[in-house]
């Protein structure tokens, strides 16, 4: 392993409403909270247990990890450094009280600053963006990463009424991010609603579906809607989904506007071109069997790695992940080092200057 330098492009926060009420600015930082009513709707909004593990599974005795446990984390294998995506904030699109949506958001991201960022600078975050209010997104992705050093954000794939992201009035983040050039991240969170997940009982199946299916229509629509074309220097990434679909959907859109491109008028190119173009990342998973294809027909240069420590397993569970990925066969050495490096540096170029500290030969990863 020591001849690989590891990135890990996407691990978790487990925030706690008691710390983030710290950080909530005016005029709810004045109000009495009662503690049976969580600041969030809730990734239990979908009716699944998700707080319960065999005892000693949870980092942190079941508060989350904190920066010196994430530290352990990134030391006991072998990891530089971790960019870091919430928990409860994945069900932050899901808030249906704008000026609420903002506060909370702001005081994550200024919790996540101090709780972790300024301990260390192996723990990179990103902004927690409010879909409710774009222009205030745009004001909060722009305060993250001048004033807080944050090297991109994150959009909740599911949102209150379903909403896709590929809208006009979303056209202002876009171009912000391109302005800033950090990326914006779609990550899954809610298994209900708005996905068609409602009659699922078993929690297996719900997850399985809605990691893939919440970002599928987004980036289905953002490419059909010219989103990719207006935005051409826009990094977008995919993650905690896997890969494996990505060769079919290239297939599939590529027909579908063969057939009906009067539909999609402002989506210009074959909509594999948007896809082969190396701005539109996807995090694999180590043992994806349709790895090498994607790999091919997409391009090595937009797959990355990630832990998701501390989510869905037994903290325990997590060590042999780089290894499985080092012992595969059919996947280049080349390959691997991409992953594992230079495709995270090109995801997020504002991890550069902290790499070239140790290593100035690695300013040619992110070109």
């Amino acid at each position: 392993m020591s001849d690989y330098r590891i990135i890990d492009a996407d691990g978790h926060v487990l925030e706690l409403d008691d710390q983030l009420r710290e950080h909530i600015g005016t005029p709810y930082k004045d109000l009495e909270w009662h503690r049976s009513f969580s600041f969030w709707p809730g990734l239990t909004m979908d009716g699944y247990l998700r707080s319960l593990r065999n005892p000693g599974g949870w980092a942190g005795a079941g508060t989350g990890p904190n920066a010196q446990h994430w530290l352990n984390f990134l030391d006991n294998n072998g990891i530089e450094l971790t960019v870091l995506y919430p928990t409860q904030g994945l069900t932050h699109a899901a808030i249906r009280d704008r000026d609420w949506a903002v506060a909370l958001a702001r005081a994550y991201n200024d919790w996540l600053y101090h709780r972790f960022m300024e301990i260390s600078p192996r723990l990179l975050g990103v902004a927690l963006l409010p879909v409710q209010d774009i222009q205030e997104a745009v004001k909060e992705l722009r305060r993250c990463v001048d004033e807080l050093g944050m090297v991109g954000a994150v959009l909740p794939a599911v949102a209150a009424g379903g909403t896709l992201f590929s809208g006009p009035e979303f056209h202002p983040l876009w171009e912000e991010a391109q302005k800033l050039d950090v990326p914006i991240s779609t990550h899954g969170g809610l298994s209900i609603p708005y996905l068609g997940l409602d009659s699922v009982t078993n929690f297996t199946v719900a997850h399985c579906l809605e990691h893939p299916f919440a970002q599928v229509r987004q980036l289905v629509s953002m490419i059909f809607e010219g989103v990719f074309e207006l935005f051409p220097r826009l990094r977008f990434g995919c993650l905690e989904c896997g890969i494996g679909w990505v060769p079919w959907l290239m297939d599939r859109m590529d027909e579908e506007l063969e057939c009906k491109p009067q539909y999609s008028p402002r989506c210009k190119l074959k909509p594999s071109e948007y896809l082969r173009r190396g701005n539109i990342f996807f995090a694999a998973e180590v043992e994806e069997t349709a790895l090498p294809l994607a790999a091919q027909v997409l391009g090595p240069n937009v797959i990355l790695w990630a832990s998701d420590y501390p989510h869905e397993r037994d903290q325990r569970d997590f060590s042999k992940d780089i290894p499985n990925l080092l012992e595969r066969k059919d996947i280049s050495d080349d390959i691997k080092r991409q992953i594992f490096f230079d495709n995270p540096l090109r995801f997020y170029p504002r991890l550069r200057a902290r790499v070239e500290k140790e290593s100035p030969s690695v300013a040619a990863a992110g070109s």
